[in-house]
């Protein structure tokens, strides 16, 4: 075999599956002539890898193509190694593909680099194309379609190439080989291309053209059936809208007979369906009972109507969302919304009151991430008139540029929208002041959106702690990027740092105004003390705390007899913790169970000990405390 093709996969974590890669090896292989002239391989490292190993290793396979996958989040590493391919191989032929580098040529591209061309869009039939000019010897690249690249100084883009229709035009990269099994643990499975919807936010809609193909049902059943065989822990469903029609429920059923017969996967993850509620609640329903996930994730992104009017998102029902959260609910499921701070054309007004809109409707975990600005995006496209600032993420590695401003939202209020969203995850996702802040907002003495606000205020004035140094700090250095961002602040709050939030968060109420009028606050305060969750396998431990309100006897290491008012008792029911018939209890049991959680573990490090407490969080039910009547 005369041409050596290597692919280049920097992953954002460890043993992903390279789907994309693998489309491009199955559908060229097609072609007797490529399939006898080309040797494949791929080779895929963690971004995070040590780069000058990762250049050393590329240059050493002495291949004549390197295709490479480029991504926000391995940006950085890439155009680095790209330089020392040039030094190093400067006879070697580059293709650069993925979402980072379509349609920008004239960024990621010197003109001096004729050797280095940019796919723009869906890769198969452009790659293959590239990869027939490559063995021909010809290099008429502008028979190419989907390509830009450099000649003589012109920047060359030719005509797009049409999307696939039919979607069995393109192999299976796990029935035909291409994937040796134990190389991965993590699939990525595709049942079907294209999204009906085009957020402004969103690159998936834009580069679509709102039409989804579907692979024929059989092809999807061989590549689960070849997944669930092949030793992989967890799969990724890479549809936009897993759930959109019928038969995705059945595929969902036919996962679980998979793991039921081969014993894996463990886990399935997925971006769920924007309108159809009642379709998400079957699906998270067969994959709980099934034992392949805990937690249904709701991508909101807001509550304002008029953001999503401008970030064309208004043909996704609000309602939809929310009814979904509250069948989840009810079905004792776990389930996390998704905002995305700032969008264009919310305020901080608008944010914070579509977070008290949630609180008052159940959630069990409201988490922000902040606003990337995606490339080949609406908004990116738009950026000007949204009047979008952005800060780029001080990696060597990323290439992400955070928004931190728009024409509604100045720079101050963009940090304190990032600072509430902090006080939220602490008093509320990790249950930091739960059973008070409802206590408050139910009996209008301090709503949702005030009592955040004011526990913001209070935090900024502590940099005397370790929670408060690294709520700023992140604001500061836009630390939120990182994935175990919010693992980091559960593992703070609820175990390394446990007792000094304690005593903050015990200030804190006291300072409040209407703490010496309401008992029943008092009352509420002291039991998110001793109800606060223990994120690790560890025993209950008493708070430093002389307690007024609630009588406290420990049964053994993880539960307690507790005395409580008759107020904390509705309070329980109402946020259904505790079941009970006739006038509230005043004898009340508080368990905190073990159940799936990991002892902490210092030899994990501190990266991935907030990497397990990422993973747990979001699964509220299994890690909080239960209460029955004693």
């Amino acid at each position: 075999m005369g041409t050596k093709v290597t692919f280049v996969e920097l992953t954002a974590y460890e043993g992903v599956l390279p789907l994309a890669t693998g489309y491009l090896q199955a559908y060229a292989s097609q072609d007797p002539e490529i399939a006898a002239e080309c040797s494949f391989e791929i080779f895929s490292r963690n971004a995070t890898s040590e780069r000058t190993a990762i250049a050393e290793e590329l240059v050493a396979k002495n291949s004549d193509v390197y295709a490479v996958s480029c991504y926000l989040w391995n940006m950085g590493t890439t155009k680095w190694l790209l330089q020392r391919l040039y030094e190093e191989r400067p006879d070697a032929k580059i293709i650069l593909g993925g979402p980072q580098v379509m349609n920008h040529l004239t960024k990621y591209v010197s003109p001096d680099r004729e050797n280095t061309v940019v796919c723009n869009g869906e890769g198969e039939r452009t790659f293959y194309g590239y990869l027939k000019q490559v063995v021909s010897g010809e290099m008429n690249l502008r028979s190419v379609n989907g390509l830009s690249f450099w000649q003589n100084g012109e920047a060359i883009t030719t005509p797009k190439s049409e999307r696939i229709k039919d979607l069995m035009e393109v192999p299976s990269p796990f029935t035909t080989g291409v994937y040796k099994p134990g190389e991965y643990i993590s699939a990525i499975l595709e049942t079907n291309r294209g999204c009906p919807f085009n957020c402004g936010f969103c690159a998936w809609g834009a580069a679509t053209n709102d039409k989804v193909y579907k692979f024929e049902d059989d092809r999807v059943r061989q590549d689960i059936t070849w997944i669930s065989e092949n030793g992989f822990q967890s799969i990724f469903i890479a549809d936009a809208n897993w759930g959109i029609g019928p038969r995705d429920v059945e595929f969902t059923e036919f996962i679980v007979d998979c793991k039921n017969k081969n014993g894996l996967p463990y886990r399935v993850d997925m971006a769920s369906a924007k309108n159809r509620p009642d379709r998400m609640a079957k699906i998270t329903e067969t994959l709980v009972e099934g034992g392949l996930v805990t937690s249904q994730t709701i991508s909101l992104q807001t509550m304002d109507q008029n953001t999503l009017n401008l970030i064309q998102r208004a043909n996704i029902r609000l309602s939809a969302y929310t009814t979904l959260q509250q069948t989840l609910r009810a079905k004792g499921i776990n389930s996390n919304i998704e905002l995305i701070w700032p969008l264009p054309g919310e305020t901080l007004q608008s944010y914070r009151q579509g977070i008290a809109e949630l609180c008052r409707l159940h959630a069990d975990v409201v988490v922000t991430y902040p606003q990337l600005l995606l490339h080949n995006t609406p908004i990116y496209e738009q950026r000007d008139v949204f009047g979008v600032q952005t800060a780029r993420v001080p990696s060597d590695i990323a290439e992400a540029d955070i928004v931190i401003g728009t024409k509604w939202v100045n720079f101050a209020e963009y940090e304190l929208g990032v600072w509430y969203a902090y006080l939220v995850h602490a008093l509320y996702n990790v249950r930091g002041l739960y059973y008070l802040a409802n206590y408050l907002d139910r009996h209008e003495i301090s709503p949702f959106d005030e009592f955040f606000t004011k526990a913001v205020e209070y935090f900024q004035g502590r940099m005397d702690t370790q929670i408060s140094l690294y709520f700023a700090e992140s604001v500061k250095n836009l630390g939120n990027y990182d994935f175990r961002d919010s693992g980091m602040v559960a593992h703070m709050v609820l175990h390394a740092h446990r007792d000094e939030f304690n005593a903050m968060v015990a200030d804190f109420v006291r300072k409040q105004p209407w703490w010496p009028h309401h008992p029943g606050a008092q009352a509420a305060f002291e039991l998110d003390l001793l109800a606060r969750p223990y994120i690790y396998a560890e025993p209950a431990r008493t708070p430093d705390y002389e307690f007024e309100h609630i009588g406290h006897q420990p049964i053994d290491e993880h539960s307690a007899a507790l005395t409580v008012p008759a107020e904390i008792g509705t309070l329980l029911s109402d946020l259904d913790m505790l079941s009970y018939d006739g006038p509230p209890p005043e004898n009340v049991i508080i368990t905190h169970a073990d159940g799936r959680k990991m002892p902490y573990t210092p030899e994990w490090g501190l990266d991935n000990n907030a990497l397990y407490c990422q993973g747990l969080f979001v699964c509220q039910r299994e890690y909080v405390p239960t209460f029955e009547v004693a």
